[in-house]
């Protein structure tokens, strides 16, 4: 971090710096949000393409397809 402080990624080596307990967390847990957040991700992508077009039943359908 000391050396990417002084790099073009500074503000990412600060990121991290400042998020330290959040980023060990995160490389030793056992456990993930992924499989959460792919879903949701999932969702939320689908909703924006479908915005603006017909109604609630053509999502409804298009999430049934895409599962």
């Amino acid at each position: 971090l000391d050396e990417a402080a002084t790099s073009e990624i500074a503000s990412f080596a600060c990121g991290l710096a400042s998020d330290h307990a959040a980023v060990a967390a995160a490389l030793t847990e056992p456990w993930s949000n992924g499989q959460t957040e792919g879903q949701i991700n999932r969702l939320k992508t689908l909703k924006r393409q479908m915005y603006g077009r017909v109604n609630i039943d053509l999502l409804k359908a298009r999430l049934v397809a895409a599962s």
